[in-house]
C-alpha cells in the first residue's frame, strides 16, 4: 500500500463530507446519502485488490 492511496482516500473523504454538508443544508438529504454511498464504493474498489493480496499472503504464509 502506498502513501498515494492514503492521500486519495483522504481526498475522497474530504470531498464527500463537504458535498454531504452542502446537500444537507440545501434540503437534499437523499442526494447527500447517494454521494456518501458513491464515495464509499469508490474507496472500496480501490482497496479490494489490497485485501485480496493480504488474503493470498496469509494463505501462503500458513500454507493452506
Amino acid at each position: 500500500m502506498t502513501i498515494q492511496l492514503i492521500f486519495k482516500i483522504a481526498a475522497v473523504g474530504i470531498l464527500v463530507s463537504v458535498l454531504n454538508q452542502i446537500l444537507k443544508h440545501s434540503g437534499r438529504e437523499d442526494q447527500a446519502f447517494l454521494v456518501s454511498l458513491a464515495g464509499l464504493l469508490v474507496v472500496l474498489f480501490w482497496i479490494v485488490p489490497y485485501i485480496a493480496e493480504l488474503f493470498e499472503t496469509i494463505q501462503t504464509l500458513f500454507a493452506l
